[in-house]
């Protein structure tokens, strides 16, 4: 059994965690709640929630790894034998996460280049992105592309393969972000009634709260649609911080550092906000902002660029390498963590975990690619939706083992081990813990509380 790497410093943890965070469902699902929450009360619900609920879960697992020096397969298994099966679990999660996540890098990598050699134009048509996912061949060439880049990086390890990458990737991906959300604000469009739009104004319905009929079931509805964004927003619940946690040294302050991933990850999402709802806003109206998801980033946006002109292809350059970048540095973390899994589970060697979960999960990416060809269905899901092979997957992860998880590690550190073993750990050198008595009541009772409500939306039962 190869030895552990760890990060080699503080810097490389907080930017590959942050990496791992701001994903894909960071960009295309935040400015789409906010907008369909009432704006400024969402993005307040959101903010409190990130730094009670959010900080919760997140440096309960990040102490959990660092503790036990383990991967999530084996972690809850060395702090309790009787809990070994939570591991099972937790390592399922990014196992099924990886291969349609792979697949969804494969259609941004798909507009990026199209954008990059530009014929963005033609991605505005109103077929474009049904006929490219539908196609035969094309996706599964992208989704190869895709998962070849972020494999290389997992079997280059822990130093210079997710460290090194994550210190170049997240400074641009920052700068990218903060030059198209500040772009977004200086625009103006008159559509064909005349009436005149700016970014500012769609600024506007990002930030000011909207209590129109406001009641305790819309309220909650905010409050349940904020829970489920932070999953994404903070990858917990994925085993991924689990993993991230054990590569880190027992001397590193993870007070300061779990600070600093809030913050970055926050203000992430608050710019993909700033960066994407007043461009829609400017020239599809609050009309265009009811599109979320794929229908977002790869039918939206395509024709907010084509309405821009000029300016359209460069920023749509610079967006589709902005999304380039959170699917890569999410693919990655969400791969080693379940190479970390098999490395510390059977003492593999770091190549051949890395072989073995390139092999599985290039079979099941192949099969979420025929899902909207060869392998086309309509199947009704307990949350209301209706679902392909991807959107079972993302159900199965997101919606029912993610919160499973959750609640099973709260439940674990909260009542059986005791919230002293995470907070000993944080405290490990003579470090002090922040919002100690916080913690102790979130993960004791209302982090659990929560997090039910979560499993019952998602299951329809209220």
């Amino acid at each position: 059994m190869e030895n552990r790497n760890s990060f080699t410093s503080s810097l490389g943890f907080v930017l590959a965690a942050a990496g791992s965070a701001v994903g894909l469902g960071n960009i295309w699902r935040f400015p789409y709640l906010a907008a369909k929450d009432g704006g400024g009360l969402f993005l307040v619900v959101y903010i409190v929630l990130a730094l009670t609920f959010g900080f919760t879960l997140l440096i309960t697992e990040i102490a959990i790894g660092r503790k036990t020096k383990q991967s999530p397969l084996t972690a809850y298994g060395s702090l309790s034998k009787k809990w070994a099966g939570l591991g099972i679990i937790a390592c399922l999660v990014p196992a099924i996460i990886l291969p349609y996540y792979c697949v969804i890098g494969g259609w941004v990598l798909k507009y990026f280049y199209v954008y990059i050699t530009g014929a963005g134009a033609a991605s505005a048509a109103d077929t474009y992105f049904t006929e490219f996912i539908s196609s035969p061949l094309e996706p599964i060439v992208f989704m190869v592309i895709f998962l070849g880049i972020t494999a290389f990086v997992i079997y280059r390890g822990v130093n210079q393969g997710i460290e090194k990458l994550s210190k170049i990737l997240m400074p641009l991906l920052l700068v990218f972000i903060i030059f198209i959300a500040v772009f977004s604000l200086t625009l103006t469009y008159t559509d064909e009634s005349g009436v005149t739009r700016t970014g500012l104004q769609g600024l506007g319905v990002f930030l000011i709260p909207n209590f129109d009929g406001l009641t305790l079931e819309r309220f909650l509805a905010v409050l349940v649609d904020a829970m489920g964004q932070l999953f994404f927003s903070l990858s917990v619940a994925m085993g991924i911080m689990v993993a991230y946690g054990s590569y880190v040294h027992d001397d590193e302050n993870l007070k300061t550092s779990i600070n600093q991933i809030e913050v970055f990850d926050t203000a992430v999402a608050f710019l993909a906000g700033v960066m994407i709802i007043p461009a829609v806003f400017t020239f599809a109206g609050v009309e265009g902002m009811e599109s979320s998801g794929p229908g977002l980033l790869f039918v939206t946006m395509p024709k907010v660029f084509e309405t821009m002109g000029t300016w359209g292809f460069i920023i749509g350059v610079l967006f589709f390498a902005l999304i380039f970048f959170a699917a890569l540095t999410s693919s990655i973390s969400i791969m080693e963590a379940v190479t970390s899994s098999f490395i510390d589970r059977f003492g593999w060697s770091r190549n051949l975990a890395a072989s073995v979960v390139l092999g599985i999960t290039t079979v099941l990416a192949l099969l979420t690619c025929f899902g909207y060809n060869y392998l086309y269905f309509e199947l009704p899901l307990p949350n209301g939706t209706i679902g392909q092979i991807l959107d079972v997957m993302d159900y199965l992860s997101n919606n029912l083992l993610m919160p499973l998880v959750a609640i099973a590690t709260c439940l674990l550190i909260g009542w059986f081990l005791g919230p002293d073993t995470v907070i000993g750990e944080v405290e490990k050198g003579g470090a002090t813990m922040g919002r100690k008595r916080l913690y102790l009541v979130m993960i004791k009772f209302i982090a659990p509380v929560l997090l039910a409500v979560l499993l019952f939306k998602s299951l329809g039962l209220i």
